[in-house]
């Protein structure tokens, strides 16, 4: 006889009814109880009992019950959420966030403010700041003030303030680049935030526009003179630095204008006269002259200078000054080269070109052009070639009336005298000689004399070794000395906060392409028309060498020397994207 069914089977039986499971039947199975003797109730009826044959379903899990938020299947998790960190903190840096691939899109905390510190050089600082975006740029310290609020400096002063100092910087020879650091760098420091300065060859512009619903303010300033004085130049600079740097009142900074515009220049005309004797002088010796056409050359250079002198009292243009300047070192060669003399004329009329040559100008256009300033560049470019035009009118003038009294002139030919020439102890004392009568001639300070004397002694060191020893081609040999000349002009400026024009242009009077302009002129006026062109455009290579290596130069300078204070990457001066041809 069977035995009732345990307790637990009953509880479990009628919990399974409560659910509609239909497993009492499964209950009476396990009990034993024959088919024909099971109870026929309506549960075996319902229409949720299995028919028979149909085994159970299991029972359901309680134990484990599912969220209505539970992540179906087929579907992939998300990653874990990326903690939180400080809006202060730039991503990646303390908060273990790795920066987005190539900053393409705007950080989750915002874009962390870029920090300048003033320990670095203005001429870094305001190049990052030029580069940037106006939203981008950090605020200035200084709140701006009107004069009725407390005294401090009003708009329209200080953009006149800002012009006054880009127009002695551009009048000076400095590049467009350099000019408009110096003015944002000046805006910026008296407050104002949203300045665009502008600098072309002749013209300078700057706008501020106070707020989004404020009409902007525009001031020009128009460059009619240019003069070479690389003292003024350099106290410009340290104004620039004190204003950027120290925060001088603007009623002292225009002191300090004033006091740089009375200044005289630390020599005088008949200084510059001797100095450019001496130039023409050392660099015949460079060609291979001796001392008579040490001093004919430096007595052609001479009278030349004066009568540029002249010129330019009469308010000639500067291209028949350069015209007349050209025409005494040319005549002085000729009168030897008729007289039949030994006296190497040829060096003679190449030392006097070395004088003339505007390597200032051309290093000036190509570090514009190098530097995005197309306009700027050539108007300066331009500018060159009119006045290499007034010198070659100026020689072949000469060259042609005495090609007329005796049309052979052997004594003019360059092959007999600078061809084979070589005395590296000579050509190094004639290099630091022609780099300090540059020096001389550029009215630069006292105490970068020696620097720039030294700079261009290396520059002929290095060049001679390229060529004699080495036997490297011309062009590439004047751009690795040239190179040299621009890295420690830029190591020496940066280290003295200065404009590195001081240290460069005389540096590079050495390699100057003297020799290879007087070739092509002599050609052309011998009828040699072929080998005319071939000297002139050697010259314009070695020239393009000049300009293109001081630029590199500085550039591998800026590249290596980190600037304090910027730890975004990216953040410094930003180039141009390639366009591609189109």
């Amino acid at each position: 006889m069977a035995s009732d069914p345990p307790r637990g089977q009953r509880g479990s039986g009628s919990g399974s009814r409560s659910n509609g499971s239909g497993s009492g039947s499964g209950s009476l199975e396990q009990a034993g109880l024959p088919e024909e003797r099971k109870p026929q109730s309506d549960e075996a009826r319902s229409a949720f009992t299995p028919p028979l044959g149909v085994p159970l379903p299991p029972p359901p899990e309680e134990e484990h019950p599912t969220s209505e938020f539970a992540l179906p299947e087929g579907l992939r998790a998300e990653g874990p959420a990326e903690p939180e960190g400080s809006a202060f903190a730039p991503p990646g840096s303390t908060t273990g966030q790795t920066p987005l691939p190539g900053g393409a899109f705007t950080p989750p905390h915002g874009i962390p403010a870029l920090s300048l510190t003033k320990e670095a050089p203005w001429q870094d600082r305001m190049r990052t700041m030029l580069r940037m975006p106006i939203h981008e740029r950090p605020v200035p310290e200084r709140a701006e003030r009107t004069e009725e609020e407390g005294g401090g400096p009003a708009a329209p002063r200080v953009l006149d303030l800002t012009l006054r100092i880009g127009e002695i910087l551009l009048a000076g020879g400095e590049g467009a680049e350099d000019v408009e650091a110096a003015m944002f760098g000046v805006a910026h420091a008296y407050g104002l935030e949203r300045v665009e300065p502008t600098v072309t060859f002749t013209l300078l512009s700057i706008s501020y526009q106070p707020s989004l619903v404020e009409d902007p303010l525009t001031a020009s300033r128009t460059v009619r003179r240019r003069g070479v004085d690389y003292t003024r130049l350099s106290a410009v600079f340290r104004l620039v630095d004190e204003i950027t740097s120290e925060g001088i009142s603007l009623e002292e900074a225009y002191r300090g204008l004033a006091e740089i515009r009375r200044n005289r220049h630390p020599f005088p005309s008949w200084a510059l006269t001797i100095s450019s004797g001496l130039l023409s002088g050392a660099a015949s010796m460079l060609v291979g002259g001796g001392t008579l056409v040490f001093i004919a050359a430096a007595i052609g250079s001479m009278l030349g200078d004066r009568l540029a002198w002249l010129a330019s009292a009469r308010g000639l243009p500067e291209f028949y000054q350069f015209v007349v300047a050209a025409m005494p070192p040319a005549g002085m060669g000729l009168l030897f080269a008729l007289a039949h003399s030994n006296v190497q004329s040829s060096a003679v009329i190449t030392g006097g070109l070395f004088a003339l040559i505007p390597g200032r100008a051309l290093v000036a256009s190509v570090q514009d052009g190098l530097t995005g300033y197309y306009i700027t560049a050539s108007a300066r470019l331009l500018e060159v070639g009119y006045l290499i035009v007034g010198i070659v009118v100026g020689v072949l003038s000469v060259l042609y009336i005495g090609l007329q009294f005796d049309p052979g002139l052997q004594r003019l030919n360059p092959e007999q005298a600078l061809r084979l020439y070589n005395e590296p102890v000579v050509q190094t004392v004639a290099s630091m000689l022609l780099a300090l009568a540059f020096c001389v001639l550029l009215q630069q300070e006292r105490h970068t004399v020696a620097f720039a004397t030294l700079n261009g002694g290396v520059a002929w060191v290095v060049y001679g070794a390229l060529t004699a020893t080495a036997h490297f081609n011309a062009v590439p040999s004047t751009a690795i000395a040239a190179g040299l000349v621009g890295l420690f002009g830029q190591l020496l400026s940066r280290y003295r906060y200065a404009s590195a024009l001081p240290y460069v242009t005389a540096a590079i009077g050495p390699l100057l392409p003297g020799s290879a302009t007087y070739f092509g002129l002599l050609n052309f006026a011998q009828g040699n028309l072929l080998e005319g062109f071939s000297s002139l455009i050697k010259a314009a290579s070695l020239a393009l060498a000049i300009a293109v290596g001081v630029n590199l130069g500085s550039e591998v300078a800026r590249l290596f020397l980190r600037v304090p204070g910027i730890t975004e990457a990216g953040a410094g001066r930003r180039a141009a994207k390639r366009t591609r041809g189109f």
